[in-house]
């Protein structure tokens, strides 16, 4: 994205991958009688969505070749097959602008994989290589954690396929967890995205074209609002008008303001290139030292800077308009 090795001991990270699964144990069995009654769909929980972005940053930052990516796709991988998707696995050698080749990994989880009509629903979940945007110049060749950048938007799709496996959807539902988004430069926008790029260039299901697609980046921030991105207003704006409608009547205006944001390249630009209607909620500071959050790109970007309130709101805004939808 443009103007866009820490290891914790197993058995943290086992516990917070434990609490990931269910966000705790009245949540888990309060779903399972959700389900057997036949009753309404829990509502989506913030408390799960932080328990999985902080379970990503347990495992250190996800930097592409190392052993913290090779950890986390592993897990990715069986967290969505746990929620009852069929999971197909994409990977790939990209050659990145540095010339280094990365070891890529796609993961596309499909619920109701037969159905015509399509719903994607996004998030990259590697995280940048370089703190290049840290105040401390000593820190700009350190890996960034990606709490927000990266994990939470992963956070939120993870309990979304939990939430999806209580209540299977009437329509197709795909959740894309693509790779290799954050390692590029910022003389080249070709360079960012490179998972994505990848992905629409060679599909892993013949013919794949998802009706419309949703993307969540940096979705977790403190206090953070979400505007109208240009790109996507420009290739699907009923769809904006649909998601920020359903902020506004959940009572989220001030969060969604229903203004135009900035121009971001990012994966959802592939999608639009390759003719699928797309928008991205990404978090927007506005002003001169805008759009992104101040944290990006630094090392700040760790759990202190993550909010399971806006991880929640996110989270139902997206879950509403698939309930009603698909």
């Amino acid at each position: 994205m443009i103007s866009k090795l820490l290891y914790l001991p197993g058995l943290l990270v086992a516990m917070m991958v434990a609490a990931a699964c269910s966000g705790n144990g009245k949540a888990a069995a309060a779903d399972s009688a959700v389900a057997d009654a036949g009753a309404q769909p829990p509502p989506f929980s913030a408390d799960s969505a932080y328990a999985y972005v902080a379970a990503q940053v347990a495992m250190g930052p996800r930097v592409p070749n190392t052993p913290a990516h090779a950890r986390t796709a592993d897990w990715l991988v069986e967290r969505l097959k746990a929620s009852g998707a069929d999971v197909t696995e994409q990977t790939a050698d990209l050659r990145a602008f540095d010339g280094t080749i990365l070891k890529a990994r796609n993961i596309l989880a499909r619920f109701n994989p037969d159905a015509e009509r399509r719903l994607l629903l996004l998030a990259h979940w590697d995280c940048r290589p370089w703190a290049d945007e840290d105040p401390d110049p000593a820190k700009h060749s350190l890996p960034v954690d990606g709490a927000n950048d990266g994990a939470s938007g992963t956070g939120v799709l993870l309990e979304i396929a939990r939430q999806l496996q209580i209540a299977p959807p009437k329509h197709g539902v795909d959740i894309l967890l693509v790779d290799a988004e954050d390692w590029g430069s910022s003389g080249s926008e070709d360079s960012w995205a490179l998972g994505a790029q990848h992905f629409v260039s060679n599909p892993p299901i013949a013919g794949y074209q998802p009706s419309e697609a949703i993307l969540l980046d940096m979705v977790g921030g403190t206090g953070a609002q979400f505007r109208r991105e240009y790109f996507s207003e420009q290739a699907a704006p009923h769809l904006n008008d649909a998601l920020w409608s359903t902020a506004a009547a959940l009572g989220y205006s001030e969060r969604f303001p229903n203004r135009h944001g900035a121009p971001i390249t990012d994966d959802h630009v592939m999608l639009i290139e390759a003719g699928i209607p797309a928008v991205d909620i990404i978090e927007y500071y506005p002003g001169p030292d805008g759009p992104f959050n101040p944290r990006w790109h630094t090392t700040a970007d760790n759990m202190e800077g993550i909010s399971a309130e806006t991880l929640g709101m996110v989270g139902t805004v997206v879950m509403t308009y698939l309930r009603d939808n698909y």
